[in-house]
């Protein structure tokens, strides 16, 4: 009798010792801890819209002493008839734009507004960096310039 349930039994015995290799092959899992449940609240501000905006500019920094200017921002400002010092009179006399305020990978871009002081109204964007503030673009609101920036 017991040869003819011995294929079954190694079958059995072949089985249970494959299933614990394999489970003891996966490595040690990590131990959950405990869920307490505790009568504490926790309260969460609310997020006002537009809050962060306000925030973030307040944190603009308008000092002047190191303006980087990309190239982008040079070609713009050749196209556009815009000069340094309008550049520099928008940063420190011009409004932030809070919906055009932008953030990525890079950091935060800050679109300044204003008139110069030839009368043109512009757009020009600022980006903060560790070595000065970066003027990314330059835009001229009421007038469509052709130019040929890349």
């Amino acid at each position: 009798m017991l040869k003819k349930y011995l294929p079954y039994i190694l079958l059995v015995a072949a089985a249970l010792l494959l299933f614990f290799i394999k489970k003891k092959q996966r490595g040690h899992e990590p131990v959950k801890p405990a869920t307490e449940q505790t009568d504490t609240h926790i309260t969460v501000p609310a997020v006002v819209p537009g809050e962060e905006k306000q925030e973030a500019i307040e944190g603009f920094n308008r000092n002047t002493t190191n303006l980087i200017f990309s190239k982008h921002a040079r070609c713009r400002m050749e196209c556009r008839n815009i000069d340094e010092s309008e550049v520099r009179e928008i940063l420190l006399k011009g409004r932030v734009n809070p919906k055009k305020i932008q953030r990525d990978k890079r950091g935060m871009t800050y679109p300044v507004e204003g008139i110069t002081h030839d009368n043109q109204h512009v757009r020009i964007v600022f980006a903060p960096k560790d070595d000065g503030l970066v003027v990314v673009t330059v835009i001229d609101l009421d007038t469509d310039w052709s130019c040929d920036c890349k």
